[in-house]
């Protein structure tokens, strides 16, 4: 169910049945040529939105603030001050927990946003709220490794390669400019790899400066398809676990009841 088209009457109902709100996190930036600057907020929410049609749950409307600096070179990228955007997303949880939903999925729809997600996260743990916060983080068991592989041709993935394309394709064909991907697939440059066990902010951009990672000229419409029929059926299985949960609420009150037994010292 989507937020958005819901009646205010509906609404109400639905918060409910479900208490559960799911959250897709992308961002407007560059994906080589030849995908939309959308493509990871535009994704995440069709995949989301097919999940909780089956297991039900809102989601909420397109959401595209997240982690994106190492994009700033690119026209089109959209970036928040650092502190405003967890501003932001902080009060975007706090109005979903206004409106009645007790339990809150992050699905992540875009690398970038991996350290900032599980900072929030965890930040929900300096103020008690009357909702909890559960992170998807996708699933990695052999049955699934294996499945990705047998769609998939080519063995390196990133950014606007081959399966994020297929899953374009599938999702919204009409915007794939397939026409315009590049003639050669995209390896890292490792322009860092002098500085060992090392991160930066420019990590990603050392080995990525066309913000195209792998190869997308075996992309299909055929193969996204099957991706995104694989992760629906993941992601549905995650949301089945998050309504059924009981422990992590309960982990959150005894949390706060000690936290609160320190201050009353």
């Amino acid at each position: 169910m989507n937020w958005e088209n819901l009646t205010s009457k509906n609404f109400e109902k639905a918060v409910n049945e479900t208490k559960t709100c799911i959250i897709a996190f992308g961002v407007l930036e560059k994906h080589s040529e030849h995908l939309p600057l959308g493509t990871d907020y535009l994704n995440g929410h069709e995949i989301v939105s097919r999940a909780a049609e089956i297991e039900k749950a809102v989601v909420f409307p397109p959401f595209y603030f997240g982690q994106i600096y190492e994009a700033r070179c690119f026209p089109g990228t959209l970036t928040l001050k650092p502190t405003l955007l967890i501003e932001v997303i902080q009060s975007v949880l706090d109005e979903i927990g206004r409106n009645g939903f007790k339990k809150i999925i992050f699905y992540n729809a875009h690398g970038g946003n991996t350290f900032l997600l599980q900072f929030l996260a965890q930040s929900q743990l300096y103020e008690e709220k009357p909702y909890q916060v559960y992170m998807y983080l996708g699933d990695n068991s052999p049955k699934v490794k294996e499945a990705f592989n047998t769609i998939c041709d080519s063995k390196f993935h990133g950014h606007a390669c081959e399966c994020e394309t297929s899953i374009s394709l599938f999702n919204h064909q009409d915007i794939v400019k397939m026409e315009d991907i590049k003639n050669e697939p995209a390896t890292p440059l490792r322009r860092l790899a002098h500085v060992p066990n090392n991160f930066s902010g420019l990590s990603w951009y050392s080995n990525y400066p066309d913000h195209y990672a792998g190869d997308a000229r075996t992309a299909t419409y055929e193969k996204g398809k099957a991706l995104v029929e694989l992760e629906v059926e993941s992601f549905v299985n995650y949301i089945k676990a998050v309504k059924n949960d009981t422990v992590l609420p309960q982990l959150s009150d005894e949390f706060f009841t000690r936290v609160n037994n320190i201050k009353n010292l």
